[in-house]
């Protein structure tokens, strides 16, 4: 649980010695002992039971600081709460609501983004924005995963800036939009986000797919960018995006898992299956077939190599050490190819940057953009 218990249990040991000794050798060194569930596990299970019986509220705010200290993420403990009140009413999902708040405010953790509905010319999505003022920045995200993988560095990035993140078609939000679709309608969703804000120009960041999507509408519409982000990205299509997209129309969803992941991250972040992990692994087992091999296919169609060689704004190339999809020879030769690009590898990185390294993601990002 993250403290000495008798510190955490001092009123109840000077209250009476008894229950101290029943509840630190009876509960803690049994039931909570065993090993059939993890440490992670008693706590997602606690945190429900203590919010769904209700009048407990000092021991919830406990056990949701031992679920932070255990690798809960703080979207997981807003979610336990939303999941509460399907099976125990509002009421009680509510007051859940307000101590989780609470605990995560004294963690430092500040809230959610807020989220803007937009409409595009064919779909709807979800943008997410933190930060008030400054120059606006576009985040696009990876394929198969959403908006949410920008959350590790969002609120770094938000210091003195407009911080923007939305669900490409066919992902989150956006997820069953119409379909089959190009990287020419991609680029017009960008465009048609920048109007909806009421953004002119904005400094636009792409990670891998959503690299792609960056560079072929700052190729298309140079005039809308400030500054242009590519991240563990290509500039031309590879052959593996076809059988991806037919792989999952004959396997399904469930079969992307052990393929996407293990080119997503290193062995070390899959064994310790910390936040970005359980998130990424839960996007693509969510996915549409439908969506995730149209998306594939519109990433087949990328045809932007040597398209930024007169690009006038700034260009970060950022490319991860030991990202097996996007290698750092791949990305060395795309920024080669971009006569005003600063080429920048992180060390230990692989290809989902904000999701295992977002601290040195976010120092990348917070250089090269003005705030």
């Amino acid at each position: 649980m993250g403290a000495d218990p008798e510190e955490t249990l001092r009123e109840v040991r000077l209250m009476s010695p008894h229950m101290y000794d029943a509840l630190v050798e009876g509960a803690f060194g049994g039931t909570l002992a065993r090993p059939e569930l993890g440490r992670a596990a008693r706590e997602t299970a606690t945190v429900a039971i203590l919010a769904a019986i209700g009048g407990a509220e000092a021991q919830l705010a406990t056990h949701a600081r031992a679920a932070l200290h255990n690798g809960i993420a703080p979207e997981e403990l807003r979610a336990l709460a939303q999941h509460v009140s399907l099976y125990s009413g509002f009421p009680r999902a509510l007051n859940a609501l307000t101590v989780i708040d609470e605990v995560l405010a004294e963690a430092g953790i500040p809230r959610p983004a807020v989220l803007h509905k937009v409409r595009l010319a064919d779909h709807d999505t979800v943008v997410a924005q933190r930060g008030e003022s400054g120059p606006p920045v576009v985040l696009l995200h990876g394929l198969g995963l959403d908006r949410r993988m920008w959350e590790p560095v969002m609120t770094r990035l938000s210091a003195g800036r407009r911080v923007y993140a939305y669900d490409i078609r066919g992902h989150g939000a956006a997820a069953g939009s119409p379909s089959p679709f190009t990287m020419a309608d991609t680029v017009r969703d960008l465009v048609g986000v920048l109007d909806a804000l009421g953004l002119d120009r904005a400094h636009v960041v792409g990670l891998s797919y959503g690299g792609g999507i960056a560079q072929a509408a700052a190729i298309a519409d140079p005039e809308r960018f400030a500054s242009l982000s590519l991240l563990a990205t290509t500039d031309f299509p590879f052959g593996a995006f076809e059988d991806r997209a037919r792989s999952a129309e004959a396997d399904g969803m469930r079969a992307q898992i052990v393929p996407s992941l293990t080119r997503w991250f290193t062995p070390a972040a899959l064994a310790t299956d910390e936040w970005g992990v359980r998130y990424a692994r839960e996007c693509v087992l969510r996915g549409d077939p439908a969506d995730w091999a149209a998306a594939w296919r519109s990433f087949k169609g990328l045809d932007v190599q040597g398209g930024l060689a007169g690009f006038e704004a700034p260009v970060l190339v950022l490319a991860g050490e030991l990202d097996a999809s996007t290698t750092p020879e791949i990305m060395a030769a795309l920024a080669g190819r971009i006569p005003s690009a600063i080429y920048q590898e992180l060390p230990g990185t692989p290809h989902m940057q904000t999701l295992e390294r977002p601290e040195l993601v976010a120092d990348a990002l917070d250089t090269f953009l003005p705030a």
